[in-house]
């Protein structure tokens, strides 16, 4: 049988989660927890346009970008 080790920001999720205690909670949980990772996006994609490392030029490329797949 395999084992389950949480980590504290596991932990602290999972103790959270008792609070919830309607759809209406649930959903404003997932909200928050979206609205965190979609900042913490934003702060990469904002540190890599500063750094150069990502620019008009390459965004531009996504556009075009067909990454596939591949089927047998």
């Amino acid at each position: 049988m395999n084992t389950t080790v949480f980590n504290p920001a596991q932990l602290q999720v999972l103790e959270m989660m008792s609070f919830v205690d309607s759809p209406e909670a649930l959903a404003e949980l997932k909200k928050a927890i979206s609205d965190y990772f979609a900042k913490q996006a934003q702060k990469e994609i904002d540190r890599l346009w500063e750094n150069g490392e990502l620019n008009e030029e390459k965004v531009d490329k996504f556009y075009q970008l067909h990454e596939r797949t591949p089927y047998k």
